[in-house]
């Protein structure tokens, strides 16, 4: 035989409902944001690491830099300077460019 349903059994039933419901709501929204997160994290990671390069190279030019001006003469310093940055060359000189970009 069955037992009626009493009006205090029905409300915890929906209560309970709601309460999973709103749970799941919750645990979906965690999952969204450390998702988001996750990818801001790998995006930054990025940034620094590029930024470390980036910083290295700068030291190592002010190194070669700070070495040219205490061992090398200033004759030196802008022939590599010209050769480097405007592509100057000498008038008997031969230049090859590898163009299979190895």
């Amino acid at each position: 035989m069955r037992q009626p349903i009493s009006a205090e059994t029905r409300p915890a039933r929906k209560r309970s409902i709601i309460l999973r419901f709103g749970i799941f709501v919750f645990a979906v929204f965690m999952v969204i944001s450390m998702g988001r997160l996750q990818v801001e994290l790998v995006q930054k990671k990025d940034r620094l690491s590029a930024a470390k390069k980036q910083l290295e190279a700068t030291e190592l030019k002010i190194e070669e830099l700070q070495n040219l001006l205490e061992n090398g003469e200033e004759s030196d310093f802008i022939e590599r300077v010209a050769r480097e940055r405007l592509g100057y060359v000498y008038s008997d000189e031969e230049v090859y460019t590898d163009i299979s970009g190895k």
